[in-house]
């Protein structure tokens, strides 16, 4: 893995806060052709010490996590994690290896997901490498999710977000809105009112919804939800900030793409459509084989019989 300069860091700020201190520090994801994303990491000031929602997956971006809480001269209180996703959470461990007493907030969700969708995930995983077939670099990724796995103690909350809420976190106050059955069975999004900022995690992603655990009607509520509070800056899982008119044309090309799925269109149109809708989101992160992740999610998750498509959602529960 080609390592990256460790402060690879962006400063920004809400439009509206134009002067104003920076309400928050973006440390970007990467999403490199070849290996597992990195979502984004942001980290925020509190009277207690450093606010970190997502800690990404490879040790490059712990690296800058750990960089930036040196450089501050502030401990690590807590890390929000908006989704179980292991390029959300992989860094866990190392984040609380460094500063023990941090706290870790989060939805339950991660419990069904290491039953579940990440002990699927880990099998095929384990049977690819059995085959010889994995270049080292691949091998070193797919041992890395293991580990964070096997760290059940980091991935867990030791706070849990169970509704949404005010809180106060590190003497900063916050609002936590649990999203339910949305991208994962439970989403975090973070409402800073001060400053008028959203952090949604993959409720929104620039580049293309993730959609291997979701459940898409959730999904749409949750996007009204964050529609309905008063940002004025978005930070999404992976990409550039937003403004309130960026997020409405991101989640229109979301609702285009769903309703292609739903109707007898080819495939390539589809993507097509998606690829114009979101060009402006896209076109930053690089290039990538967009085409493939999407036919993907087309063929795996939206043009299914409806029980498949619907597994992630709560009238798919087991009672």
């Amino acid at each position: 893995m080609r390592l990256m300069p460790v402060v690879t860091m962006s400063l920004l700020a809400a439009s509206a806060l134009a002067g104003a201190p920076a309400p928050y520090l973006l440390i970007p994801g990467t999403f490199e052709e070849g290996r597992q994303p990195d979502g984004n990491s942001i980290i925020l000031d509190a009277p207690g010490g450093l606010i970190v929602i997502d800690t990404g997956r490879h040790k490059v971006q712990h690296d800058k996590i750990l960089a930036a809480a040196k450089a501050r001269g502030k401990p690590i209180a807590a890390i929000i994690n908006t989704h179980w996703h292991l390029d959300h959470t992989g860094g866990n461990q190392e984040i609380r290896t460094a500063y023990p007493k941090a706290r870790v907030i989060a939805s339950n969700a991660v419990a069904g997901a290491l039953s579940g969708f990440l002990k699927d995930s880990r099998k095929d995983a384990e049977e690819y490498l059995a085959s010889g077939e994995v270049a080292q670099a691949q091998k070193a990724e797919i041992l890395g999710d293991f580990a964070a796995m096997d760290d059940r103690a980091d991935l867990m909350p030791t706070d849990p977000v169970t509704a949404s809420g005010k809180r106060m976190i590190a003497g900063r106050p916050l609002e936590l809105h649990l999203a339910r059955f949305a991208a994962t069975e439970g989403d975090v999004w973070v409402y800073d009112p001060k400053t008028r900022t959203a952090y949604s995690g993959d409720l929104v992603v620039a580049f293309a919804p993730f959609l291997d655990t979701a459940c898409v009607d959730g999904w749409f509520k949750a996007l009204d939800q964050i529609e309905a509070s008063s940002f004025v800056t978005l930070v999404p899982g992976h990409g550039a900030a937003m403004s309130r008119s960026d997020f409405a044309q991101w989640k229109s090309a979301f609702r285009h793409f769903v309703d292609c799925a739903d109707s007898d269109a080819p495939e390539e149109q589809c993507i097509a459509g998606w690829k114009k809708d979101a060009a402006r989101f896209i076109a930053p992160l690089g290039k990538r084989n967009l085409d493939d992740l999407l036919g993907y999610y087309l063929d795996k998750r939206l043009r299914v019989p409806p029980a498949e498509r619907n597994k992630y959602c709560p009238a798919a529960r087991p009672s």
